[in-house]
């Protein structure tokens, strides 16, 4: 779709651009005019400030290089007459009938939004590990992905989305062990078996497992005694036969022995039942046709690394088999000296999957930074091999790392229980919502109890995803529930109820009615405030496409708050309901109804839930 039909910003660039060719036929076609908006809206709407840089490259001064190129410049049509100002800049105010001409093109089912070429977008979001509650830092993978695969679906393309499960390896054959030998003193009910109890058990497997072997060469180095020796040679000796019957039950695991097959599809169960409830609960698509675990790449890794190594693509190193990558010194380690693989044999199988089999243009992973090494190892390993080539390409897919920050407490320190625990996802959602509650009872003590929790449920939601979405991916946040569910500032609830207020003035103009025939009505754009309206709806389309090429979720977090902000001022200076004539109002309701349905939108585009009524 053509942006030229509605972005000014698309339409001077292209103008400009043909008035810097003709003006200075020298500099070449590549050429940008750096159209922006104004910061002065006194001396127009957008400005131009390519003057400067093209001066020097001519060797001319910049105000006649401008008055050169504002000689070539046909806009006459779209803009009142441009000025020139300091050095060179120049400035465009654009004409109201022009405006209003590109607002109507907007204002179509599409708002604008579509993809010219579409392609496959594989998105890995979420990542869960089997008998582990998702906790706070399951949080970003989960709400940047669903956001990112919201953006690319709405933008017209196909998503494929993928939750990477840790469900196979010696770890969950440790609590696969676990479980079975509890059930069969009776301590555990496979049936009655709880996502807690898995997590405390896992916790226990861990320690069972966990051999303190340095705790024994001290006692025997220092001379402690006979009894703390033989105390830690039990320790040692017995997290030796754990390890060693969780060993064998992992063999038995990857044979598909029944007993132990059954219990790991029990856990496996019991913990995606519970993961997706909460995913489901805070409004993200995440679902069991999406879950990717490593037990399917299983089967794959060995002849992967097999292959590998007979094209050259792998060579030996110290007994391990390892994938040099150009540019990075660290190899990549696909087999260890024991046989054993790694996740990074996993990741590139799974690069493999996702380009091979699923198809995908761009394969996108919402996994926190401090995974950016392994991620440029595994890449460059997959390129290396054409396992990231599409069959019948000559270039590989597009492989990107949305790394993102730490959620941070109020210490700046990874967000945890005064315990020391993970703050489990759930718990987070449950207090965001019992905030909000008292909120809302506060604000609205009439509603009936079950509307005051639904109410409060999506504005906890809103909160939770909002305070994520809206900081910088990259950066680290301080999660503060008393800031992210404010109803003043660049809040969740802010957003919903901006776009509730929105939707109160049609319930009124019905009251009154005036509740329709303005669907079709002239755009009329003359006040400030509503060129201001005008000017911010139109930058929506552009929003969604940055969003979606830097997949960067704040930018479009930045666009909805600010056209929020625009949107009170229009209606704080322009009457609607009581415009000073039927079609300044009906005009109005049109701003105002394209304005809530770019709000609900773009809310929608974020994962963020809706409400009609606040």
């Amino acid at each position: 779709m053509s942006e030229t039909r509605f972005d000014p910003v698309a339409v001077l660039t292209e103008r400009f651009v043909r008035a810097i060719r003709a003006a200075l036929p020298d500099v070449g076609e590549d050429v940008d005019p750096l159209i922006a908006p104004s910061k002065r809206a006194d001396l127009g709407d957008f400005q131009s400030n390519a003057a400067m840089g093209l001066a020097r490259l001519v060797g001319k001064n910049p105000r006649e290089v401008a008055s050169a190129i504002v000689e070539k410049l046909d806009i006459a049509d779209i803009a009142e007459p441009v000025t020139i100002a300091g050095p060179g800049f120049i400035n465009v105010t654009l004409r109201p009938d022009a405006l209003a001409g590109l607002l109507a093109n907007l204002d179509t089912p599409s708002l604008g939004l579509g993809a010219a070429t579409p392609e496959t977008v594989v998105v890995d979001l979420c990542g869960v590990n089997l008998a582990k509650q998702m906790h706070v830092g399951h949080l970003r993978a989960t709400v940047i992905g669903d956001a990112l695969a919201r953006v690319f679906e709405r933008m017209g393309q196909k998503v494929v989305r993928q939750s990477h499960v840790g469900d196979w390896g010696l770890p969950i054959a440790m609590v696969v062990r676990k479980v079975m030998d509890e059930a069969a003193a009776g301590r555990v009910d496979l049936d009655a078996l709880t996502l807690d109890d898995l997590d405390r058990l896992y916790k226990e497997a861990q320690a069972d497992c966990a051999a303190d072997g340095k705790g024994l060469a001290a006692v025997r180095r220092f001379g402690l005694g006979p009894k703390a020796e033989a105390e830690l040679e039990a320790q040692v000796s017995g997290a030796e036969s754990a390890l060693a019957r969780a060993k064998e039950t992992l063999v038995k695991l990857q044979r598909h022995d029944p007993e132990v097959f059954a219990t790991w599809k029990r856990i496996a169960d019991v913990t995606m039942t519970a993961c997706l409830a909460t995913c489901a609960r805070l409004k993200a698509n995440v679902t069991a046709e999406h879950s990717a675990g490593e037990s399917t790449y299983a089967d794959e890794l060995r002849p992967i690394v097999a292959d590998l190594e007979a094209r050259g693509i792998a060579e030996e190193s110290d007994g391990a088999l390892v994938v040099r990558v150009e540019g990075i010194e660290e190899p990549v380690i696909i087999r260890k000296k024991d046989g054993g693989f790694l996740y990074a044999t996993t990741d590139i199988a799974g690069i493999r999957r996702r380009v091979q089999t699923l198809g995908g243009d761009r394969v996108i992973y919402c996994v926190d930074a401090r995974q950016s090494l392994h991620f440029r190892q595994v890449f460059g390993a997959a390129i290396k091999a054409g396992y990231a080539t599409k069959p019948g390409r000559d270039e590989p897919s597009s492989l990107e790392h949305a790394a993102f920050g730490m959620v941070l407490g109020e210490d700046h320190r990874p967000y945890k229980t005064r315990s020391g625990e993970n703050v489990k996802l759930s718990d987070l959602i449950d207090e965001a919502v019992r905030r909000a509650e008292r909120t809302v009872r506060e604000k609205n003590p009439g509603l009936d109890a079950g509307e005051q929790r639904a109410i409060a449920e999506a504005v906890g939601v809103a909160a939770i995803k909002y305070a994520d979405l809206s900081n910088e991916r990259i950066r680290d946040y301080v999660f503060d529930f008393d800031r992210m569910l404010s109803f003043e500032g660049n809040t969740g609830p802010y957003l919903l109820y901006a776009l509730v207020r929105i939707k109160s003035i049609f319930r009124k103009a019905e009251a009154e009615g005036v509740g329709s025939g303005w669907e079709g009505a002239a755009l009329l754009v003359e006040a400030p405030e509503e060129k201001g309206l005008a000017l911010a709806l139109l930058r929506y389309p552009a929003t969604m496409l940055s969003v979606a090429e830097s997949l960067e979720p704040h930018r479009l977090c930045m666009f909805l708050y600010d056209l929020a902000t625009t949107f009170s001022g229009f209606f704080d200076r322009c009457p609607v309901l009581k415009a000073e004539s039927d079609e300044r109002r009906a005009s109005r309701l049109r701003l105002c109804a394209m304005t809530a349905r770019v709000l609900e939108d773009g809310l929608h585009a974020l994962g963020i839930p809706t409400l009609e009524r606040m």
